[in-house]
């Protein structure tokens, strides 16, 4: 599915107005954030799952404080 989007003023800043159909099929509502992600063909947007975007920042602050034990038990 390709969508055309113009890009118009918002306040001070310029942005792009999501279709009600992709914000239904993405779940998404105000004030959630999106994921965007460049890649080599261009540009993928996402909706991102708040409460697993809080969990994996706290994971990744255990990996590394806890980096050396991790690698003892691997093993």
């Amino acid at each position: 599915m390709t969508k055309t989007l113009k890009i118009c003023q918002i306040g001070n800043s310029l942005g792009v107005v999501l279709p009600k159909s992709v914000l239904t099929k993405l779940a998404l509502n105000k004030g959630d954030d999106l994921a965007l992600e460049e890649t080599e063909g261009g540009l993928i947007l996402r909706g991102t799952d708040t409460d697993h975007a809080e969990a994996q920042k706290w994971l990744d602050i255990g990996a590394d404080k806890y980096r050396r034990t991790l690698n003892i038990l691997s093993k």
